[in-house]
């Protein structure tokens, strides 16, 4: 049950900071890639003990293919991820004003292609500084981890938005930065991201079991 708490807070702020920079009033522009990967790196330092800090179903999801987290956890770390998302969109809207927002414009091809690039930058090295033996007991993961999505932020967010994060995709969605109908982007090409990133490492690494 801690592990399910430290994802749902670890979400929950990312998700947040996500909305706030995002949004109006008080938007920060093009800062908001720095502020998004700051606050995933703070949150991976803080709950990473704990959880493993994946605040993202993807990667989640392709540290199970990789075998380092059990089937049993694979339902609470989602559920737990997806249910932050969804609780800091209306919290940011709520501290927004209920604010009227225009979800970007999007081409469908250019954006699956950029989310499944990004999202497999950020899976690839999860797996290879939170997981891996001859990465093991580094002080750097949660610096390599928030700074890939602040870089693939600044990359691919004018193209797809930038998610690389079903819950972020989720909870975008809910504050109507992004249309309903584009929500099936994300999920196909993040979570297809992450199953991609787990077999390329055990392919890198097949003896680190």
């Amino acid at each position: 049950m801690k592990k399910y708490l430290v994802e749902f807070i670890g979400t929950f702020f990312l998700v947040l900071t996500v909305g706030m920079t995002l949004i109006e009033p008080h938007a920060v522009g093009d800062l908001a890639p720095l502020a998004i990967g700051l606050a995933l790196m703070i949150m991976v330092y803080a709950g990473g003990h704990v959880s493993g800090g994946h605040y993202n179903p993807a990667v989640t999801l392709a540290v199970w293919l990789r075998g380092r987290c059990s089937r049993a956890d694979v339902p609470g770390y989602i559920g737990s991820q997806v249910a932050a998302g969804i609780v800091a969109a209306f919290v940011v809207l709520g501290l927004k004003g209920d604010p009227d927002v225009s979800a970007n414009a999007i081409d469908v091809f250019p954006a699956l292609i950029a989310e499944l690039i990004g999202t497999f930058a950020l899976a690839y090295v999860v797996l290879n500084v939170a997981t891996a033996k001859g990465t093991a007991g580094n002080s750097y993961f949660g610096l390599a981890i928030g700074l890939t999505v602040t870089t693939m932020a600044f990359a691919f967010g004018p193209i797809s938005g930038g998610a690389f994060n079903p819950a972020v995709a989720i909870g975008i969605t809910v504050m109507k930065l992004a249309k309903v109908s584009h929500l099936w982007i994300y999920l196909v090409a993040n979570l297809g991201a992450g199953a991609l990133a787990a077999y390329v490492f055990r392919t890198i690494n097949p003896e680190d079991k």
